[in-house]
């Protein structure tokens, strides 16, 4: 079944499910409406018989309450569902090409940062926004660390952990269609900074006062219901409970207020974190992620649940008729508030790794979605020995695949390619293949080709300076700073470079003799890299280096129209295109 086929079915399915769904609802509403007039008419019945009157009121806020919790479990599902159904439709879309809808990462863009700004890795229409599917802002940002990061380590345990995760595809959506209903307002680094920063106010003895004064309050009550006590003495208990409560209201009103925040998320990742425990991983990185949640004191998922329930218990005395009951009888306020700071203290030293595992796999998800949209793709084969890359049919995954045209690469350790070329006739997009061919592949990632050998290498570019106006510097300034960050960093690590048509802003002479001498003091340093160029002249620096070589992208006129076939070749360009180009659009004669 090809992924546009398992997506179809899958949406279909969904799309049955979110009709019953509905189904549901509608009753559920109904119900809650029949018990609410009836109650409504009982009370109006017995309007002269005070405890029958409170007896259905009781009743009816009782019924209630639990109605409308199950209809938020209802709703919760159907929302759930309408996600599922959303991923689908994404990915059908994304499937066609058609992905400029989704998140574009454009925060993640940096001008300084090794590579990314030159492959266009974030932006409109980026590698990061057809590759991304992440739900959480946590996630994202992994994401986005993961692929601008540069690391060459461990790429044969991330290959293991996305080709698991390909294999696991309604997991994956089930996962993200949870992730997607968490509605963060704070940031899981300042959730975090809360709990561990937090200070308790509510006394010890709380833990059993409310139960005492619970005690007594329905004993208060029923012997009210048997006459045994006056209703005034009874309105003076319930306002003791209410008294004792408002000491603590300013510090319980702060405590509401901070949990209310991190309250939807709790909810769901309770809900994650049940997902990630009851599955047994077969890779080592997803191994090890799982064991950091299972490692904590009892069960991550039920512990995450309870919090959130508690939660949900404190947000009982925003209701002000319910709230005003539950403090006076019960201490309500102060029960709740307590089963809070307790879970606070012993728990928030495990939530680092709750977050750390669920916003790693949300991250994980999009590279495991990745593989699974691209079947024929291949994992690179990591080797210790042999050309940096050997590949066959390599080409850009953003490229249409009915029009795209492969390419075959074979690159030593310590070699350089000049390649020489026409105007559009395909010199940069291949610079942006190979770039993004070793990123994907450090990162783990299949790669669009039909086979490729990788010695992992870091990766370094300069292909788009610009001027920076607000440090006044020039065109020519800012590329040399550009080639200097380089020097500099190949002075300590190994690095494949790309470069597009460095030296541009100078005069064609001075760009030949400082492109030359650059080269030569690329290779001296056993860099391996490529350089793209319109200046014939450097391909003369193979004569005296013989780890240097010339390849070319060509173009030919044919029947006075200008002709493409983006082959790579051995070689040295011959044909030029911009004095045709100038004529053919009558820019000159």
């Amino acid at each position: 079944m090809t992924p546009q086929e398992f997506y179809k079915k899958e949406k279909e399915n969904q799309n049955f499910l979110l009709q019953e769904a509905n189904k549901r609802l509608n009753i559920s509403s109904f119900i809650r409406l029949v018990v609410f007039l009836l109650s409504a008419y009982g009370i109006y019945y017995f309007i002269d018989e005070f405890r029958i009157v409170a007896v259905i009121a009781l009743l009816g806020i009782a019924i209630f309450l639990f109605l409308v919790s199950r209809h938020t479990d209802l709703k919760y599902k159907r929302d759930k569902i309408q996600k599922l159904v959303n991923l689908y439709e994404t990915e059908l879309l994304v499937l066609k090409g058609e992905f400029s809808h989704l998140p574009s990462g454009e925060e993640f863009k940096d001008p300084k940062h090794p590579f990314s700004q030159d492959i266009d890795l974030f932006g409109e229409g980026s590698f990061f926004q057809y590759l991304n599917r992440t739900a959480l802002r946590g996630g994202t940002l992994k994401l986005a660390n993961f692929l601008s990061e540069n690391s060459i380590t461990d790429i044969e345990k991330k290959q293991a952990a996305i080709k698991e995760l390909i294999g696991m595809v309604k997991w994956r959506q089930e996962f993200t269609a949870i992730a997607g209903l968490v509605k963060t307002e704070t940031p899981s680094k300042q959730v975090l900074s809360w709990f561990k920063g937090y200070m308790k106010f509510i006394p010890s003895y709380m833990r059993w006062l409310p139960w005492v004064f619970s005690a007594i309050s329905l004993l208060a009550v029923l012997g009210y219901a048997f006459d045994y006590l006056t209703g005034l003495q009874l309105f003076l208990w319930f306002l003791v409970g209410i008294l004792y409560t408002g000491v603590y209201f300013k510090k319980v009103n702060m405590l509401s207020g901070s949990v209310n925040k991190v309250q939807d998320t709790f909810h769901q990742y309770h809900q994650l974190l049940a997902l990630i425990e009851k599955t047994e991983f077969s890779s080592e990185i997803l191994k090890n992620k799982r064991s950091l949640i299972a490692s904590a004191s009892g069960n991550s998922s039920k512990l995450s649940k309870k919090f959130s329930r508690a939660i949900d218990s404190l947000e009982q005395r925003n209701n002000f008729l319910v709230g005003g009951l539950l403090n006076g009888f019960m201490l309500w306020d102060l029960r709740q508030s307590y089963k809070l700071e307790k879970w606070i203290i012993e728990n928030r030293q495990h939530v680092k790794n709750w977050f750390e595992v669920i916003e790693f796999i949300d991250a994980y998800n999009s590279f495991g979605n990745f593989g699974f949209n691209h079947p024929d793709y291949i994992f690179p084969e990591i080797t210790t020995s042999g050309p940096v890359i050997s590949a066959t049919e390599l080409s850009h995954p953003l490229l249409d695949p009915r029009k795209r045209v492969s390419n075959d690469l074979e690159i030593g350790n310590e070699q350089f390619f000049i390649i020489t070329g026409a105007n559009m006739a395909g010199k940069s997009t291949f610079l942006r293949t190979v770039s993004l061919q070793i990123v994907m592949s450090n990162v783990g990632l299949p790669v669009c080709a039909t086979s490729c050998e990788y010695f992992p290498i870091k990766l370094i570019t300069s292909m788009r300076t610009t001027d920076s106006l607000t440090d006044d510097a020039s065109y020519f300034l800012s590329e040399l700073k550009r080639l200097q960050y380089i020097v500099e960093a190949i002075k300590t690590d190994k690095y494949f470079i790309i470069l597009d048509e460095i030296l541009k802003g100078t005069n064609s002479t001075d760009k030949a003799i400082g492109s030359r001498k650059f080269i030569q003091k690329l290779v001296k340093s056993k860099s391996t890299g490529i350089i793209a160029t319109h200046d014939l002249s450097l391909c003369e620096v193979s004569e005296e280096l013989p780890q240097v070589e010339n390849h070319y992208f060509d173009a030919e006129i044919i029947n006075d129209e200008l002709h493409f076939d983006y082959k790579f070749k051995e070689g040295i360009c011959q044909n030029m295109n911009a004095s045709f180009l100038l004529k053919k659009m009558n820019i000159v004669d």
